[in-house]
C-alpha cells in the first residue's frame, strides 16, 4: 500500500529540486585564469555569458598561452556550476542517486 503522507514529501521533493534547477540555471558563475588575466562568466545552464582578457596585462602575441588561460577559464567556470549543482541538489534528495541529475 501506497503512504500518502510519502507521495506527499516526494512530491514536494520534486517541487524543491525544480525550483533549485531553475536558481541555478539563472545565475552566473564565474571563472578566471593567470591570476584573473583571463575571467568568464557562465550561466548554470553552462551558457557563455562573457569573456575578459585584460590585454594591459598580458602579451598579446603569445597566443597558445591565451588560449590555453581561456580553456583554463572555462573549466574553472564548469566547476563552480556542478559544484553548485551537486551541493544543492544533493542536500535536496539526502544522497539519492537521481538519474540524470548529476
Amino acid at each position: 500500500m501506497i503512504n500518502p503522507q510519502m507521495i506527499k514529501k516526494i512530491q514536494k521533493m520534486q517541487e524543491d529540486l525544480k525550483k533549485a534547477q531553475a536558481e541555478i540555471n539563472a545565475s552566473t558563475f564565474y571563472g578566471q585564469a593567470g591570476g584573473s588575466i583571463v575571467k568568464v562568466a557562465v550561466k548554470g545552464t553552462k551558457e557563455v555569458v562573457s569573456v575578459e582578457i585584460k590585454k594591459d596585462e598580458f602579451d598579446i602575441s603569445d597566443i597558445d598561452m591565451l588560449q590555453d588561460m581561456i580553456v583554463v577559464a572555462f573549466n574553472d567556470a564548469f566547476k563552480r556550476v556542478d559544484k553548485e549543482l551537486e551541493e544543492t541538489l544533493g542536500s535536496l534528495t539526502q544522497g539519492m542517486k537521481i538519474p540524470g541529475m548529476f
